[in-house]
């Protein structure tokens, strides 16, 4: 039986959409949320570069549909073991 309580798609996906990584950590994936901000990082940073005004907002997406997915993943997990 699970302790953890059910994670919340909807709120996931907005702390992605203000953080980039956020809704990974909010789910418990702090590890996959780390390297969210990183990459983010990197990827502002080569703005200076033009690159990075087309990875920036593909990994900003990829990151919201990514928590989104998470979340629901989580909970269907946490269903089955019930």
């Amino acid at each position: 039986m699970s302790t953890q309580p059910q994670k919340n798609p909807g709120v996931a996906t907005v702390l992605s959409f203000f953080f980039m990584g956020l809704g990974q950590i909010y789910n418990g994936q702090i590890g996959k949320g780390i390297i969210f901000i990183i990459l983010y990082a990197i990827s502002v940073a080569l703005m200076f570069v033009i690159v990075g005004f087309i990875t920036t907002p593909i990994l900003w997406i990829w990151g919201m549909v990514d928590a989104n997915k998470s979340a629901k993943k989580i909970n269907e997990k946490m269903g089955q073991e019930k």
